[in-house]
């Protein structure tokens, strides 16, 4: 039995991405529309650029859900929303104390901290809250660096932030400009751009990404990556779409494993040169794939559960790292 002679479609791409920094949009959607033998060709090439970039080293990242519930925003899949009847934790503003606790479990995990607020976001500098916060920080990046996720800014709370010692502020756009109003009509995918931009330009490193599975189309998923990759920031955190029962998504079939591989390594390859992790979803969506999903170019994750679901043990996804004969780093 002969083997087939056709053209391996992918062959370059990981070059071309290196040398011109992306790829372009008709080869991007290419890559989601991979199939059989020329999925394992197109997770080559990703982990080809991955290796160019990162190594052997996979960053870890970690959050703390430091205000949870009672968000004024209406985004169709998060379970914070006040709008929308969920199981969701609801609590204030946790202590110091409490962030501090996490800080150390951060050190143990070689993660990274990530502070997050539900909420709109933070536009004005003098409330208490805020204040809170900006001290807490300040005794946070005494241990190590602290990142921060408080919803839209304003340049004032952008350049607070910075100067308390924040290094990097997440902000994802979280889907393609075409298809936001579908997932919110609170704010506008224009306030997010906003806040990516106010937080570079206050001198924070940014890290933006967006949930997958929300009913986009492929065309919208490459959309969404050309956007990011526009923005030109330096992490690309990438969540798969985990229905939370009581929002308008909760009914939705999550994707199944290997599309969400196929997005991991299109992502790399629209965006060769930054970090681009897996996030939430990653459990529910991947299963028993998770490891591949370093092999179809991802560069770190999160571990140690999310904002409203619980992930699995840091000691697996720990193991998980070594079996793929590569090294975990903050």
């Amino acid at each position: 039995m002969k083997l087939s002679n056709s053209k391996r479609i992918f062959s370059g791409f990981a070059d071309k991405a290196l040398k011109k920094g992306t790829i372009s949009d008709s080869e991007a959607l290419l890559a989601l529309n991979a199939k059989g033998a020329d999925i394992v060709d197109l997770f080559a090439e990703a982990v080809r650029v991955r290796e160019v970039v990162s190594g052997s080293k996979i960053k870890l990242c970690s959050i703390i859900n430091i205000k949870s519930g009672r968000c004024s925003e209406d985004c169709t899949f998060c379970a914070q929303s006040a709008r929308y009847s969920t199981d969701a934790p609801v609590h204030s503003l946790v202590d110091h104390s409490e962030m501090a606790e996490m800080a150390s479990k951060m050190k143990e995990w070689k993660s990274r901290l990530g502070i997050v607020s539900s909420g709109k976001g933070v536009l004005k500098g003098d409330s208490a809250e805020f204040q809170k916060i900006l001290q807490s920080i300040r005794h946070l990046v005494k241990k190590g660096p602290v990142h921060a996720s408080l919803g839209l800014l304003s340049d004032e709370t952008a350049r607070l932030l910075k100067d308390a010692g924040v290094e990097m502020y997440h902000h994802n756009i979280e889907t393609a400009p075409s298809f936001f109003k579908k997932i919110c009509r609170t704010h506008t995918f224009a306030d997010r751009v906003h806040t990516v931009k106010v937080a570079k330009e206050a001198g924070m490193e940014v890290c933006c990404g967006g949930i997958l599975g929300l009913g986009e189309t492929l065309k919208q998923r490459v959309e969404m990556a050309r956007a990011i990759h526009n923005l030109n920031v330096d992490a690309i955190p990438l969540n798969f779409l985990n229905p939370i029962p009581g929002t308008p998504l909760g009914n939705r079939k999550p994707m199944l494993p290997l599309e969400a591989l196929k997005i991991v390594a299109m992502f790399r390859l629209v965006n060769p040169k930054k970090e681009v992790k897996v996030c939430g979803g990653r459990e529910t969506v991947l299963g028993d794939l998770q490891g591949m999903l370093f092999f179809a170019g991802a560069s770190g994750m999160m571990v140690g559960g999310y904002l409203t679901t619980r992930g699995r043990s840091v000691e697996a996804d720990h193991r998980m790292v070594s079996d793929c004969g590569l090294t975990a780093v903050k």
